[in-house]
């Protein structure tokens, strides 16, 4: 079966609200955050216009469409979280905010004119891939089925919250949301907040809601190492030279590159780690004017074990009068109250939840179904832990590529960087199989499992296995998220695919 791309009018609708329905496309992508549109534009500027984005949300923006709490921003430097083939030369400030990089997204869709490509409020509930037609269906709920040759999953490893189960919660009658969700309307300012969770997310709001707050409780199961943050903006000159002198921006973001890729050093020598972990457990001290408060704060593992935060203002929040760090475990939560495992009873208007997002796939896709060759089950391959080819490619499922996939998240440098080189690697084996003249692609079983072995292998002796429980690990201590190594070896290794790695089908 020949699939070819349904004709577009697309010159008197808002695409945000009336939908065309595509049927049939070469390309299908699920996802409209920066992988999604990295994927599309370089589509485009190889002139392939057969393709659409399905969108479960009514704008793009992904991570930074949902992340829109008090204080969100990157810790990537903002020159480095942005794509090189559209770079922006005036970001404000070294470490852009979520507000400023969301906007950076909007105007890639309007530089590339990619709304006429993308399907708004289209979730995609399952997908299955036709061995005779060599096309995948997906399945589209309140729509009729979709087929492409070729399905790319761009919808990222940070998407399903992460809401603990505490005993007594659907009793609580004060306000809730997870911070991914941040409710804009409700008003913290006089009020008793309790937030759940020290991760990247809580470290970045809980500075700022903690002026307006009448009483603010931190509950912290497990501490983080937080370090300094360049907060430092750009001044007009350097904006003025980013813009006139392509050289010096290119020369100021290969800089940061680096400068991120020697972090690598200290997580593979954890001897190194325990050098820098000094002056971070000073830094606490510095910063935390209570000696019993630093203590709490003070992680009782190796640093780089779990995520490095980065903040100037975290630690300081602690010296507020009314905030408060509480180490004992929940017990149970009232009607306007939590209450700890030493019995203490704390009064609350309102519960955050600043507890990240599920990562382990086998998890976040228990609601979507995939099938591939001899009609077996993502999750179903992925039983024993989620594993593909250079995170792009999983055996037994031809034509499918994705983004971000198993290990090759980034503890170190920018992941943009990654999905860059995704997107090519990607774009080769999709060519390979025009000039081929075969209908499908798909990784050798051999070579997934030898890559994946040698995977393994590389986190021994890390910082990321030294001990501690992280959410790079599924149950068991299997690292299936980071890629343990530089990422200039990883763009190496898939700036020209091996095609000998495949097997084409007819």
């Amino acid at each position: 079966m020949e699939v070819t791309s349904d004709q577009l009018d697309t010159n008197s609708v808002d695409l945000t609200k009336t939908q065309f329905i595509k049927k049939n496309t070469k390309i299908a992508i699920i996802g409209a955050g920066f992988g999604g549109l990295a994927t599309a534009i370089q589509l485009l500027k190889r002139g392939i216009k057969d393709f659409v984005i399905l969108e479960k949300a009514t704008d793009v923006g992904g991570t930074w469409r949902e992340n829109q709490y008090p204080g969100a921003a990157c810790d990537v430097q903002s020159h480095m979280y942005s794509l090189s083939f559209a770079p922006k030369s005036d970001w404000t400030k070294r470490y852009a905010e979520a507000p400023e990089i969301f906007q950076y997204i909007q105007d890639l869709i309007q530089e590339y004119d990619l709304k006429k490509f993308i399907q708004f409020d289209t979730e995609v509930i399952s997908t299955r891939f036709d061995e005779q037609a060599h096309t995948w269906e997906i399945s589209i709920k309140n729509q009729s089925a979709l087929h492409s040759q070729f399905l790319i999953f761009a919808s990222g490893p940070l998407h399903i919250p992460q809401i603990p189960n505490i005993k007594g919660i659907e009793k609580f009658k004060g306000e809730v949301f997870h911070s991914s969700s941040w409710n804009h309307a409700y008003d913290l300012n006089g009020k008793r907040v309790a937030s759940i969770g020290t991760g990247g997310s809580a470290i970045q709001y809980i500075p700022e809601i903690a002026p307006k707050t009448k009483q603010l409780y931190v509950f912290q199961r497990t501490a983080a190492w937080v370090i300094p943050r360049d907060e430092r903006a750009y001044n007009a000159l350097d904006k003025k030279l980013f813009a006139q002198y392509d050289w010096f921006r290119k020369l100021h973001r290969a800089r940061l590159y680096w400068s991120n890729e020697s972090r690598v050093v200290p997580i593979v020598k954890p001897q190194m780690m325990r050098l820098g972990q000094k002056l971070a457990e000073a830094f606490i001290r510095f910063q935390v004017k209570d000696k019993e408060i630093a203590k709490k704060l003070t992680p009782d593992y190796t640093m780089g074990c779990k995520r490095i935060l980065v903040s100037n203002r975290y630690f300081p929040t602690f010296n507020r009068k009314n905030v408060e760090l509480v180490t004992d475990s929940i017990q149970e939560i009232t009607e306007n109250a939590i209450v700890t495992k030493d019995g203490q009873v704390r009064e609350i208007d309102c519960l955050i939840y600043g507890t990240g997002f599920i990562t382990d796939p086998r998890i976040y896709l228990k609601d979507f179904k995939c099938y591939g060759e001899n009609g077996i089950e993502l999750k179903e391959a992925w039983k024993e832990g989620a594993e593909s080819y250079y995170g792009i490619s999983t055996k037994g499922f031809p034509n499918l590529f994705q983004l971000l996939g198993p290990n090759t998240v980034l503890g170190h440098n920018s992941v943009i960087f990654m999905i860059e080189s995704q997107v090519n690697y990607i774009l080769q084996l999709i060519e390979a199989v025009e000039k081929s003249k075969t209908k499908a692609i798909v990784v050798k079983d051999v070579v997934q499992e030898e890559f994946n072995r040698k995977i393994q292998e590389k986190f021994a002796g890390t910082v990321w296995q030294s001990g501690c429980v992280s959410w790079y690990q599924q149950e068991g201590g299997k690292n299936f998220s980071l890629w343990p190594s530089y990422t200039w070896k990883y763009w190496l290794e898939t700036k020209n695919a091996n095609l000998a790695d495949y097997r084409f089908l007819n």
